[in-house]
C-alpha cells in the first residue's frame, strides 16, 4: 500500500539485548557440525568446531549499533526502517529473527490502522481475532499490534494482562444455548445500583415483558437475565442466537429496561450475522419503540456493536449508508490480514568496510539501494508531513529554509525542489 505502520522495534531490541549463545545452543551447533562431518570425507576437525563455537560465544550485543525509526511511525516504500551496524557474521545471524519481529507486527498494525481510518476516529473497535489467528503467538502479537494500530480494546484477556490493553467482550452463543428455561436461574434477585437493596429482578424482567406485550423465548431471556445478574453495569447481549429481531432485541429490552429501573445503564447489543447495516436500523427502531412504550427512552441510546466478518471495504460501504452501528468487533480479516497476508520487508547488506554494496537483479524491484542511509521527515509550515527524505549517512541533514533538491527513490526522472 501507500504506507505502513512500523511495529516490532521493541521486540527487536529485546532480542538483540539478550542475544547470546549459551551452553544448550552451543551443544546443538556442535552436534549439527559433527553430523555434517560424518557425510563429508574431509569433515570438520574438532579444533575447527571448537573455534567456531568459541566465536559464537564471543558475540555480544555490545558489538551492535542499531538505528531505527520510532515504533508506531508511518513509514513509506523503499525507506530503511532499521539500520544494523555490526560485524558481518553477527549481522547475518540476526537477519531472519529481525525480519520475523518486524514483518507481521507492522502488517497487522497497518491493517488495524486501515480499519480505524475507515471507521472514523471515535468509533469503538474491539479486536476479536484470538480464535482465528495463526496460533497462540500470532494471537498475542495480533492483540498487541492491533492496539498500536488504533484499536480500542481486545477480547484477549491474556493480552490485557501482559500488555495492559483494555479488555472488552460479550458472552457466546453457547452461553445462550445452554439455558433451556427460567427455572435454571440460580437467584431471583439483583441489588439496586444506588440503595444496594435486594430487588426481585426476575419478576421485574417478566413484568417488563408483560408491559411490552411480548411473547419471547424464555430460554434466551434466562440467559440474558443471568448475564445481567453477573455484570449489571456491563450488560451487552449477543442477540442473534435464535432470531435477532423476533426475540433477541426484544429480550434485551426486557432485561435492559429492568436494569434501568434498578439504576444501571445497560451497554447494548451485539449483531453477529445478517446484513448488519439494515439490521442495525431495524434493531434501533425496536429499542426506541420499546423504550417509548414503557417510558424508558434511555434504552434507545444503547450501543449497537457489529461483528459479522467485518472488512475494511464493508466499513467504507457502511460509511456511505444510513445505519445505527456504534462500534465493531473485528476478528478474522483483521488478524489474518486476508487482503495482504505478508508484508515483504527485506534485510540487505548495503555497506561493508565503508564501501557501498548493491544487489543486482533482473527484477528491478529487487535491486537494493547501496550505502548507509538516514531518513529525515520534512514538515511544511502547517506542520503537516511533506515527504520523507532519504540521504546517505555521511550527508548533512536538510536545514530549515534551505532548498532541497530530491528525487523519488528509484526514479531519477521525478525531481522535486523543496
Amino acid at each position: 500500500g501507500d504506507f505502513t505502520v512500523f511495529a516490532g522495534l521493541r521486540e527487536c531490541l529485546s532480542f538483540i539485548e539478550n542475544f547470546r549463545f549459551g551452553q544448550e545452543e552451543c551443544k546443538l551447533v556442535k552436534s549439527i557440525l559433527r553430523e555434517t562431518a560424518q557425510g563429508n570425507r574431509k569433515g570438520f576437525r574438532d579444533e575447527d568446531v571448537e573455534g567456531f563455537v568459541g566465536w559464537l560465544v564471543s558475540l555480544t550485543p555490545e558489538r551492535l549499533h542499531i538505528f531505527a525509526i520510532p515504533e508506531g511511525s508511518l513509514v513509506y516504500p523503499l525507506e530503511p526502517l532499521v539500520r544494523v551496524e555490526a560485524p558481518l557474521g553477527m549481522a547475518q545471524l540476526l537477519e531472519t529473527t529481525l525480519l520475523n519481529l518486524v514483518n507481521y507486527p507492522s502488517l497487522v498494525a497497518t491493517n488495524a490502522l486501515r480499519y480505524r481510518l475507515a471507521a472514523g476516529r471515535d468509533t469503538p473497535l474491539i479486536e476479536m481475532g484470538l480464535r482465528r489467528a495463526q496460533g497462540p503467538d500470532g494471537a498475542m502479537s495480533a492483540s498487541r499490534y492491533c492496539y498500536l494500530g488504533g484499536f480500542s480494546a481486545t477480547s484477549n484477556v491474556l493480552a490485557s494482562l501482559v500488555y495492559g490493553i483494555p479488555v472488552k467482550g460479550t458472552h457466546a452463543h453457547a452461553f445462550v444455548q445452554s439455558f433451556t428455561s427460567l427455572t435454571q436461574l440460580r437467584s431471583p434477585t439483583l441489588r439496586h445500583a444506588v440503595t444496594e437493596d435486594l430487588e426481585p429482578f426476575v419478576d421485574q424482567v417478566l413484568q417488563t415483558r408483560s408491559e411490552l406485550q411480548l411473547n419471547t423465548r424464555d430460554d434466551e431471556l434466562a440467559a440474558f437475565i443471568a448475564s445481567a445478574q453477573a455484570n449489571p453495569a456491563g450488560f451487552l447481549a449477543l442477540v442473534d442466537t435464535y432470531d435477532t429481531l423476533g426475540c433477541g432485541v426484544p429480550n434485551f429490552c426486557c432485561v435492559g429496561i429492568a436494569l434501568l429501573r434498578l439504576g444501571y445503564k445497560p451497554v447494548g447489543i451485539r449483531l453477529d450475522s445478517g446484513e448488519i447495516g439494515p439490521l442495525s436500523t431495524q434493531a434501533r427502531n425496536i429499542l426506541r419503540e420499546m423504550g417509548d412504550k414503557v417510558g424508558a427512552p434511555e434504552i434507545s441510546q444503547c450501543m449497537i456493536l457489529a461483528s459479522s466478518d467485518i472488512t475494511v471495504e464493508l466499513l467504507h460501504k457502511l460509511g456511505s449508508e444510513n445505519h445505527e452501528i456504534d462500534g465493531y468487533g473485528i476478528g478474522t480479516h483483521l488478524v489474518t490480514c486476508k487482503s495482504q497476508p505478508a508484508l515483504g520487508c527485506v534485510y540487505k547488506l548495503v555497506e561493508i568496510d565503508g564501501m557501498p554494496r548493491i544487489k543486482i537483479s533482473d527484477d528491478p524491484t529487487k535491486i537494493s539501494l547501496p550505502g548507509r542511509k538516514n531518513v529525515h521527515r520534512l514538515y511544511g509550515q502547517d506542520r503537516r508531513t511533506v515527504l520523507d527524505l532519504v540521504t546517505l549517512a555521511n550527508e548533512d541533514p536538510p536545514k530549515t529554509s534551505e532548498v532541497v533538491t530530491c528525487y523519488a527513490l528509484k526514479d531519477s526522472e521525478s525531481m522535486v525542489e523543496l
